[in-house]
């Protein structure tokens, strides 16, 4: 038995230590979850998106970040993307739509969802990226920082990407409520407090400016609300008249206190279960 207490230390460090993860198989699907403890990526045989087409109201975003995703996927230079705004106006759907749109005619395109939470493990996820065939969507939904929040440090790592740089094949789209990806009284305290206010937040408001694409999104007006539901409705095949659709859209949205295309989808799944249709 060896007693040197420098070989039982490294021992035991090897013992403890993690072995290298193996390439995945990126051709097992089209979508990724990214999970810890221990390190891996899930395919996902199915995402739960809705098509393009169905996206109403969000014409400009969608046509900046479907042009600069082709760019992406035919391995031409593309932005980073941050999504911001109104809750429920379709965020996250774009990004799953435009993924899927692009798939369709760019099949080395893949996406993989990294949870916020998640993000200072995304150094070894981006290790397992680099390098690969194939052309990757960092797909970061719900994206916020709050008061002593260092994860937005993490985050760095794909914007900016340190020595090695972002690599290639990757490009970080992310969703947020807030455009600056920190509440504004958050903002305001550190400006008040700080000995210098620019720098105090200069570091996180900043953050932001690394996206190249900043795509804004605002609450849908009646008009859209309505098109949204009409265009589920049609899709899927539910039959309802018009004045039949308005009266019990505009109900429903009165109950919620809001207007949005979660609102109009939520109405839709209740009239489709009403209707007997499935929704898939």
């Amino acid at each position: 038995m060896n007693n040197d207490p420098m070989n039982r230390i490294a021992a035991a460090l090897e013992r403890m230590s993690p072995p290298p993860l193996k390439a995945p198989d990126f051709d097992a699907a089209a979508a990724f979850v990214w999970q810890t403890g221990p390190d891996h990526l899930v395919p996902v045989d199915k995402v739960s998106r809705v098509d393009l087409d169905l996206l109403i109201g969000v014409d400009r975003s969608r046509d900046t970040l479907l042009a600069n995703t082709t760019q992406f996927a035919a391995g031409l230079p593309a932005n980073n993307a941050l999504l911001w705004g109104a809750r429920g106006m379709g965020k996250s759907s774009l990004v799953k739509a435009v993924h899927a749109h692009v798939h369709n005619t760019h099949g080395s395109l893949r996406i993989v969802e990294l949870q916020r939470e998640d993000l200072p493990s995304v150094g070894r996820l981006l290790g397992l990226l680099r390098g690969a065939s194939q052309r990757f969507i960092l797909f970061c939904d719900d994206l916020s920082f709050g008061h002593d929040d260092a994860h937005y440090k993490s985050l760095k790592a794909v914007l900016d990407g340190g020595i090695e740089g972002r690599p290639d094949n990757v490009v970080l789209y992310a969703t947020s409520n807030r455009r600056h990806l920190m509440p504004r009284d958050m903002i305001e305290n550190e400006r008040g407090s700080a000995i210098n206010p620019a720098e105090a937040v200069e570091e996180k408001v900043s953050l932001s400016d690394r996206f190249g694409l900043w795509l804004g999104f605002h609450a849908c007006d009646q008009q859209q609300y309505l098109a949204m539901i009409r265009g589920y409705c049609d899709a899927h095949g539910v039959e309802i008249d018009d004045d039949t659709l308005r009266a019990e859209a505009i109900e429903w949205q009165a109950t919620r206190g809001s207007r949005s295309g979660r609102v109009a989808w939520q109405y839709f799944v209740d009239l489709a279960g009403r209707r007997g249709v499935t929704v898939s």
